[in-house]
């Protein structure tokens, strides 16, 4: 039976949808921008402080899921500009374990909400 998550600790939705939901062990999180949760403001800076917090939302959604980045199967990753690329890169890794990192797509789109220049979905399994 599919499940609803939702926590306090990451953003609310802005459309309709929610922060996740389950069916089993499978874990499906909406894409987080950065949106600090307790002001629904955007994070300030640029590409790597837009990454690290939305990196942070997820994982309240995981954290909420029962689930972690070491379970994350799939991540989708759309930036608003390949030239960001390398730095996004540089604060992704530092959530993800090189040797169990999860599949990963990563596309340029043209604008993204509230344009932002980073948004990041994920499929993941629970503990």
């Amino acid at each position: 039976m599919k499940e609803i998550i939702s926590t306090p600790n990451a953003p609310s939705a802005i459309g309709p949808y929610n922060q996740g939901t389950s069916f089993g062990d499978l874990v499906f999180i909406s894409g987080q921008i950065p949106l600090i949760a307790e002001t629904m403001e955007l994070v300030e800076g640029g590409i790597q402080e837009q990454t690290k917090q939305v990196m942070e939302n997820l994982k309240a959604v995981l954290d909420e899921a029962n689930s972690s980045f070491d379970n994350v199967l799939k991540t989708t990753c759309y930036l608003s500009d390949m030239d960001n690329f390398v730095a996004f890169n540089e604060v992704y890794a530092q959530y993800f374990k090189a040797e169990t990192a999860p599949a990963r797509a990563t596309v340029a789109v043209k604008t993204l909400p509230k344009n932002v220049l980073v948004e990041v979905d994920v499929i993941a399994h629970k503990n």
